[in-house]
């Protein structure tokens, strides 16, 4: 075992008393010990994973997200304000030390899983984090969402770049005194290097905390990270699908004749894309292995799954949602048949999909953008939540998230963009809006259809005096694409009467315009604004 030193955080715990890269066997049965709390306790499932549950946290708490504002972070972080609310909320000195202290004085003496990971495949821009947790299904997640160093790596690993200390059971009772959101929180020291995490048990806390670390320290050096999946075709070109959650991109990117490089989060990188993770933490709602064979397939030992329904017998019914729609499931990315050989060095993006889920019917299944077009809706971000994804949710509400991933950002999303569209004209990629949503009719775009776009996406050459232009939001849609039918191509025609979809159309379109207005402080804001819908509300 390596010297594990956490001293500098105050936690004092003999070396005995540290786990040091637990191994998937160790965790497996650490982590089913019946003496265990429920929120510690995993079952083992008919499909040989793992099962948790993460308590009343079921997803991220971004309303109890802190970023220590101090001389590194006070003029480079993307802070939250009125022009521009975000989840990345200032504390002071005084309160950080506070939340540290109360992590480090329970974490003290405690029998802990450490664990020293890579965060990003590609070794010129990867960085070294260590994740203490005293939970070990924690660790689990977290071996299952990280690159692990190989034995040879791990000798000369040395200190880590980022550390990340978990306290689940820790909450924090001066909260309302300090003016923050609740008694739990995740808080962040840029300097330090230190991710804090109390009061939630959700896995999710740990991944995205290090996304959004990732997402501070690269851009700096001008390499783009992306809240996007990646594959690549036998032929060696590769596709970016960026998309909010429920959007389809852990879905779509994991396909059959396509190699996935990862499912969530990656860099581009001089010699191009690079996962930031080693493995995939995908939606298990309504799963099943027809529709989802790779997915659902790689549920087995060493996955974990989180928030879904068993019974008595361990039997998992993933239609049962009761519990939450966001239930996941962790696994290494190995567990996937088809993925990249090299995964430190892909090759550039030929393609780039930006994935939406529009519930009205406005949008069309595809459409080739322009470079305009593309900053527009990659800063808009659009897509819809509906009814039953979200409590309180009754009806489609327009959403909208910076860079398709506007909470783990960490910077300005103008740095995200610039950096992108460079790369995009470097590397003459194309790129596409699709919209796995919803017909006029109601009726969801079927996923078989969506799959034939993504690809005919990936070998379209098709020549634009082959397109028509959609109004209102002037996209250029395909005439045709083989074995799909014509009437899926222009939404309008799913309507009764087309002035139904000229009124949605117009609405929606005032819902974009409305949202961009933010970016009014933007040097090239007209020029990219002439990428978005040119009408607002007829009257």
């Amino acid at each position: 075992m390596n010297h594990v030193d956490l001293s500098s955080y105050d936690i004092f715990s003999d070396q005995t008393s540290y786990i040091y890269q637990p191994s998937y066997e160790t965790l497996f049965e650490l982590e089913q010990d019946p003496s265990l709390d429920p929120n510690e306790l995993g079952i083992l499932t008919s499909l040989d994973a793992v099962s948790v549950d993460t308590g009343a946290f079921t997803g991220r708490t971004p309303r109890d997200k802190y970023v220590l504002m101090d001389h590194t972070t006070d003029h480079s972080v993307w802070w939250t304000s009125a022009r521009y609310p975000n989840d990345n909320k200032p504390i002071s000195p005084e309160i950080w030390t506070h939340l540290l202290d109360l992590v480090s004085t329970y974490l003290n003496g405690k029998k802990l899983y450490v664990e020293d990971l890579y965060c990003g495949n590609d070794p010129r821009y990867r960085r070294k984090v260590r994740i203490v947790t005293e939970i070990a299904w924690q660790a689990h997640f977290a071996m299952n969402m990280f690159v692990r160093p190989s034995d040879e790596e791990l000798e000369s690993f040395g200190d880590p770049d980022f550390v990340v200390l978990c306290a689940s059971r820790v909450t924090n009772a001066d909260w309302k005194s300090q003016g923050l959101n609740s008694e739990n929180f995740v808080a962040f020291n840029l300097e330090m290097g230190l991710q804090i995490i109390g009061g939630t048990w959700y896995g999710g806390e740990i991944k995205k905390g290090i996304f959004s670390m990732m997402n501070y320290f690269l851009p700096l050096k001008d390499v783009p990270t992306m809240h996007c999946a990646a594959n690549q075709g036998d032929n060696g070109e590769v596709a970016l699908f960026f998309g909010l959650s429920g959007t389809g991109k852990t879905t779509l990117s994991t396909d059959k004749g396509r190699r996935l490089i990862g499912d969530d989060e990656h860099g581009w990188g001089m010699n191009g894309i690079f996962n930031l993770e080693g493995g995939c933490y995908a939606k298990t709602a309504k799963l099943n292995a027809k529709s989802e064979p790779h997915i659902y397939h790689a549920i087995r030992r060493n996955a974990l799954l989180e928030n879904v329904m068993i019974d008595e017998t361990g039997e998992v019914d993933f239609n049962d949602v009761s519990k939450t729609e966001n239930g996941r499931v962790s696994y290494p990315i190995y567990h996937i048949d088809e993925v990249v050989d090299d995964p430190q060095s892909v090759g550039h993006a030929n393609k780039i999909i930006l994935l939406t889920a529009d519930a009205f019917g406005v949008l069309p299944p595809v459409a080739k953008l322009t470079e305009s077009q593309f900053l527009y809706h990659f800063l808009s971000g659009y897509t819809s939540k509906v009814s039953g994804t979200e409590q309180g949710v009754l009806s489609p509400i327009p959403t909208f998230s910076a860079c398709y991933g506007a909470a783990f950002l960490s910077l300005h999303p103008m740095t995200y963009a610039d950096l992108v569209l460079s790369k995009i004209r470097e590397n003459h990629t194309a790129v596409y809006l699709v919209n796995t949503g919803w017909q006029g009719d109601g009726k969801r775009f079927p996923l078989a259809v969506t799959r034939e776009i993504v690809r005919w996406i990936l070998n379209d050459t098709t020549p634009l005096n082959n397109y028509d232009v959609l109004p209102v939001f002037e996209l250029r849609v395909p005439q045709s694409i083989p074995g799909v039918e014509s009437s899926f191509l222009d939404p309008r025609s799913n309507f009764a009467h087309v002035e139904e979809w000229e009124e949605r159309a117009h609405k929606l379109a005032d819902d974009f315009i409305t949202n961009f207005e933010k970016y009014d402080d933007l040097d090239n804001y007209r020029w990219i604004k002439k990428g978005g819908p040119l009408s607002t509300i007829v009257s």
